[in-house]
């Protein structure tokens, strides 16, 4: 699915509801990985995962592999969020005002979400008996 726009709310920390909408940003590809965005008052929350369901040895592998060090080394937050069905992270930064520079720090991300995806599944291939 092609994304043209992400749309960033901003949640309440205390009541986990939706409070109002901060901004909608052009994005490229990579935003098809982002199943959740949003603004909790302290940092922008971003959840990512495979966009598509994964064997269990793959799970794994890719967990092992994942380039969590390109996402530090862009001043993102990354951890991984183990209680979901596929391989999902969570990555946070701070909100920026200024539209555009917003807009570029999301898209940098969509970018570097797409990058690591491509990379991870090409890495595992041929792995599936190391991780069985």
């Amino acid at each position: 699915m092609n994304f043209s726009s992400l749309v960033l709310m901003e949640k309440d920390k205390e009541t986990n509801l939706i409070v109002k909408e901060l901004g909608s940003y052009e994005v490229s590809d990579g935003a098809e990985y982002i199943t959740k965005m949003f603004y909790d008052g302290d940092k922008v929350n971003v959840y990512f995962d495979t966009n598509s369901d994964v064997e269990e040895w793959q799970y794994s592998a890719i967990f092992d592999l994942f380039d969590v060090e390109a996402f530090s080394k862009s001043e993102y937050v990354i951890e991984d969020v183990d209680d979901e069905y596929n391989p999902t992270w969570l990555v946070k930064f701070d909100y920026v005002e200024n539209h555009e520079d917003m807009n570029e720090r999301i898209n940098n991300l969509c970018v570097l979400i797409k990058d690591s995806m491509v990379k991870v599944f090409d890495d595992i291939e041929g792995k599936k008996e190391e991780y069985e």
